[in-house]
């Protein structure tokens, strides 16, 4: 054998499809402004149609729900007669308090309360306010804390605690 070879070397199979420079022109032009034409009708497609929310029947609706107000400001009567431990139990803690939901103790059930008693007041004032387990912090919300206090004061004593429930603060003396 030889290393000449008399078969005929095909030059087709070593070019691509583009053969001249018309060709590369076209095809370049075609891969740059094609990407072009389809991104502007997807935007145009996108903005230009009306869609409301998805559920949504009013769209008004829909917006003013998307941009509502993060938070609010509520402004309390900070003069108003501050209300009694019982008054708050009742209010506020009567919902878990009653029933021994979640492990809550019972208002007066003196065994389950004997252990919390140990903690001390101010102990139970602290995680009245802040919560602990399954219950939710107290603090901040229709009561103030002085009343929440008043409230663990009220259910501590009905469980055998000889708590004094404490008085409203006196209000703060404008600056001179």
């Amino acid at each position: 054998m030889s290393n000449n070879s008399t078969a005929p070397v095909h030059e087709e199979d070593h070019t691509g499809p583009i053969k001249n420079p018309k060709q590369l022109l076209l095809f370049a032009s075609f891969a740059f402004v094609v990407p072009i034409f389809v991104i502007i009708g997807l935007v145009y497609s996108v903005t230009t149609q009306n869609k409301p929310a998805a559920g949504a029947v009013d769209l008004e609706m829909a917006v003013m729900q998307r941009i509502q107000k993060v938070g609010m400001v509520e402004i309390r009567n900070a003069n108003r007669e501050a209300r009694s431990g019982e008054q708050v139990y009742k209010a506020q803690c009567t919902n878990c308090h009653a029933a021994g939901l979640v492990g809550a103790p019972k208002l007066g059930d003196t065994a389950a309360w004997a252990r919390r008693l140990k903690t001390g007041f101010e102990t139970l004032v602290t995680s009245a306010l802040k919560g602990k387990n399954a219950m939710g912090a107290q603090g901040g919300g229709e009561f103030d804390d002085f009343e929440i206090a008043r409230a663990v004061a009220y259910m501590g004593n009905a469980a055998g605690a000889k708590f004094t429930e404490p008085p409203k603060p006196a209000a703060a003396q404008p600056a001179k």
